[in-house]
């Protein structure tokens, strides 16, 4: 049997965008220590502040995330003010989370380092190429379905 030349996904999308994105998600959970947040803990926060209040369980579906990761997360954003627990009023049995003026605070801080970082990262880009490279990122997020503004 004839084996194929080895090939390396080092030059695909896929591949580059993990590296990056693994590489950016570090310098970014590093930056958010002081704010006692994680990026999930942010991206809840984000969801939060695009759908409104939403009960753990949707919250889980729109992050793709299993409800149990939501409830650890909602504890302690809680337990930082960032959010409120609220019984919905149509099904008690559900809780329903809202933002808190804390967690709209804290957000912002969190979008600040992002862009600190969007900086750095896209320095060596001319303006019109990080304006394409923001635009083609929003369409591929729009065709995953990830939540933007």
């Amino acid at each position: 049997m004839v084996e194929k030349e080895a090939r390396s996904p080092v030059n695909t999308v896929t591949f580059r965008l993990g590296v990056l994105g693994a590489w950016q998600e570090a310098r970014y959970t590093e930056r958010l220590a002081g704010l006692e947040l994680k990026p999930k803990h942010v991206a809840l926060l984000g969801v939060l502040r695009i759908k409104g209040a939403e009960s753990q369980l949707e919250l889980a579906g729109v992050m793709r995330v299993a409800p149990s990761l939501v409830v650890q997360l909602a504890d302690h954003l809680e337990a930082l003010g960032a959010i409120e627990r609220v019984r919905d009023p149509a099904d008690r049995r559900r809780q329903r989370l809202t933002l808190t003026k804390d967690g709209i605070r804290l957000l912002n801080a969190a979008g600040d380092l992002a862009e600190e970082l969007d900086e750095e990262l896209t320095a060596p880009l001319a303006p019109a190429d990080r304006a394409a490279l923001t635009r083609i990122l929003e369409r591929l997020a729009a065709h995953t379905g990830i939540p933007t503004e």
